[in-house]
């Protein structure tokens, strides 16, 4: 069956306490999607094309799909991924999809799952379950209607009721799709983040290169320490100008430091020669994380920090197919010492926030709700990436509300290149959040006036406030 057409799903099987989040979730359903993190193509919504097919759209791009194969033994190359060596690989988006209806019994139980049935259900109206047999008549259905104008990306963002959606842009990109998606006088909002990964990690492939060329793109010499902040403050100033209100930081570590300006401009130089300790690395990385939360005191953009990914665990599958690929494997993180440079400087700021997520939920009750629940600056981004789940989101709230509340969160984020799937995720979120409200209601911990409220807030009105949207 298409598991997510049950009415009642994620909601508690006991009666009394089902009817309550039934109730609450008939609140919040039909708000508005804020989606303030993501990583959708802003070329789409530039051009308005219709998505290639049913393949391009839902199993290429997406990495829980095909990691979840590739597990299983099934060659990325078979599902369309392209090697960078030009070798040969699956073209034929028929066949990549029987591939995967084929093996689609293997998501059952993960949010993957729900998430494509919600999609196939409400999208593509399709209510028979996917397998070998009904490949082909999936496939075809979904191909006829992404030929159609109402299926593409401005028409379905009107459709999701998508009120504002963040894409994520490298510090080096010319955001020439944002300038045209601004130019063309769609109302539908979508606005930038700045990730300035690739000119602030040492160990990000071409660093040195990338170097030159912010120096090129922003007439900055990037040769000195002074030169290369002014370089990252132009860009920032450039990202706002097409509606940036955050910042991204991919570090592997929270590590933090707060330098002296003349250790941090001595580090600089050391690392711009190309210096491979990796202790000066790590080091230049923690205090870069320090600098860019003072440039978001001075400029007012919002700070997120995604550490704790050893991204690109393979070699060979990095060397042979490049970044975002499935292999980013969680680490356990550090957060009460690795922030408190950070916090020490900028921690105290009323007018900043620094939104921290994690891959390690051993930190939430331990380290990130303290942290949060008394820091004015800290935030706790929702449950992320791994824990974007039914069960990662019962866990976040059942482990950080006890000491950093609900308004030391700021709603919830899809983080994702799935665009079909954003509705699904988001829906997903509500459901549990409305049943674990509905609990707190049952066992006379909150009103039911102060359930709806908070429903609300999270569903919608956390994320508006903590990203300025």
């Amino acid at each position: 069956m298409i598991v997510s057409t049950d009415p009642d799903l994620l909601f508690p099987p006991e009666a009394g306490v089902r009817s309550l989040a039934r109730d609450l979730y008939a609140g919040i359903k039909a708000l508005p999607i804020v989606s303030p993190h993501g990583h959708t193509d802003p070329r789409w919504y530039a051009l308005n094309e219709p998505f290639a097919d049913p393949a391009q759209l839902l199993i290429v791009p997406d990495h829980y799909i095909v990691r979840m194969l590739f597990s299983q033994g099934i060659a990325l190359e078979d599902l369309g991924v392209a090697p960078l060596d030009g070798s040969p690989y699956e073209r034929d988006g028929r066949a990549i999809w029987r591939r995967f209806a084929e093996n689609y019994f293997l998501f059952r139980g993960t949010p993957t799952r729900l998430w494509l049935d919600h999609v196939f259900s409400h999208l593509f109206g399709i209510e028979e379950p996917l397998d070998a047999a009904s490949a082909d008549r999936h496939y075809d259905t979904i191909a006829a209607l992404l030929a159609r104008d109402d299926y593409r990306p401005r028409a379905l963002f009107g459709r999701f009721n998508i009120e504002v959606i963040a894409t994520t842009e490298g510090a080096l990109d010319d955001l020439g799709w944002h300038r045209m998606i601004r130019d063309s006088g769609w109302p539908g909002r979508v606005v930038t983040t700045y990730r300035p990964d690739a000119v602030v990690d040492p160990d990000f492939e071409g660093f040195s290169a990338n170097l030159d060329r912010f120096g090129e793109i922003t007439g900055c010499d990037t040769g000195n320490w002074a030169g290369y902040l002014q370089a990252h403050r132009q860009r920032r100033s450039f990202f706002k100008g097409l509606g940036a209100t955050s910042s991204d930081h991919g570090h592997p570590t929270a590590e933090t430091a707060n330098l002296s300006e003349a250790a941090a401009e001595e580090l600089f130089s050391r690392i711009r020669r190309g210096s491979d300790d990796e202790r000066e690395r790590r080091l230049f990385r923690a205090q870069m994380l320090t600098e860019m939360a003072r440039m978001s005191l001075d400029d007012g953009l919002v700070m997120q920090i995604h550490p704790g990914s050893w991204r690109n665990h393979s070699a060979a599958a990095f060397h042979r197919f490049g970044r975002d690929k499935g292999f980013d494997i969680p680490t356990r993180t550090d957060y009460v010492t690795a922030l408190k440079p950070l916090l020490d400087s900028v921690g105290l700021e009323r007018g900043l926030t620094v939104i921290v997520f994690t891959l390690d939920e051993s930190s939430y009750a331990r380290e990130l709700a303290p942290l949060a629940g008394v820091y004015p600056a800290l935030k706790l981004g929702p449950a992320w990436w791994f824990h974007d789940s039914p069960e990662g989101m019962r866990r976040f709230r059942e482990m950080t509300t006890e000491t950093a509340g609900f308004y030391n969160t700021v709603g919830f984020n899809d983080d994702t290149r799935a665009f079909p799937s954003i509705p699904a995720r988001h829906d997903v979120a509500r459901r549990v959040d409305c049943a674990f409200l509905a609990r707190l209601v049952a066992e006379h911990r909150l009103g039911m006036d102060e359930a709806h409220e908070v429903a609300r807030d999270l569903a919608y009105g956390l994320a508006k406030k903590a990203y300025k949207l």
